[in-house]
């Protein structure tokens, strides 16, 4: 998934990326709610992690903006302030979720993936085609029975072409979902990634490139 981390204390915010990215989301970082702004009118997002204390813009301006602009990304509220009146208001300006600070990262995590299925069309919990198997939530992929240990990168295209159920993925998809907004797009990490899976998956060839539009797994 594509998630935009909003949160205006540096460390906190790279500590969130890395453990998000660590579940092969691609993660961009805005420190400030202007920032945030900026990044949503040119990124596509499921998942906005949201400080409410933001310098610039406020955080619940910033969600209202969302809200407004009718865009298909979720809402994971932070806070300080732990009163239920807060929670409330946060949740009636268009929040989905709501979690006050501190908390515990693999909570976050979970709370992330699972607004993230409710961002997308809907897809069972098990990926499974061509004989390849992926679960998303232990983060595991098998082919005919064989476990194939992926990257965070090989794994992340694999769940979009497995998501797509047989369509074509463009480049530009695959990039806009698995790596963040400081990826130069003429590096031609698409194409090396895919690479890679094929190999790690094994014969016979499975993921098919069509040309001129990108991949799929038939």
């Amino acid at each position: 998934m594509r998630v935009l981390v909003v949160e205006d204390e540096p460390m906190l915010a790279d500590a969130i990326a890395e453990w998000l990215r660590d579940d092969a989301h691609a993660v961009d970082v805005a420190l400030d709610g202007g920032a945030a702004l900026e990044r949503i009118t040119v990124n596509d997002y499921d998942v906005v992690v949201l400080d409410r204390d933001l310098p610039v813009v406020h955080g619940d301006d910033v969600c209202r903006e969302l809200v407004g602009s009718e865009s298909a990304a979720r809402v994971l509220m932070l806070t300080a302030a732990a009163e239920i009146s807060d929670r409330v208001t946060g949740l009636s300006l268009g929040a989905d979720d709501y979690l006050p600070k501190p908390f515990a990262f693999p909570e976050l995590a979970a709370r992330v993936q699972a607004l993230g299925r409710r961002a997308r069309p809907a897809a069972p919990p098990v990926l499974r085609r061509a004989g390849i198997t992926l679960d998303p939530a232990r983060r595991e992929v098998f082919r005919d029975g064989r476990y194939v240990p992926l990257s965070r990168k090989e794994f992340a295209v694999l769940d979009e072409l497995l998501r797509a159920d047989g369509a074509v993925v463009s480049a530009e998809r695959l990039l806009e979902k698995a790596w963040d907004e400081h990826t130069d797009p003429f590096t031609g990490v698409v194409r090396l990634t895919i690479l890679k899976l094929r190999r790690k998956l094994d014969d016979p060839p499975v993921v098919e490139t069509v040309t001129g539009v990108g991949y799929r797994i038939p």
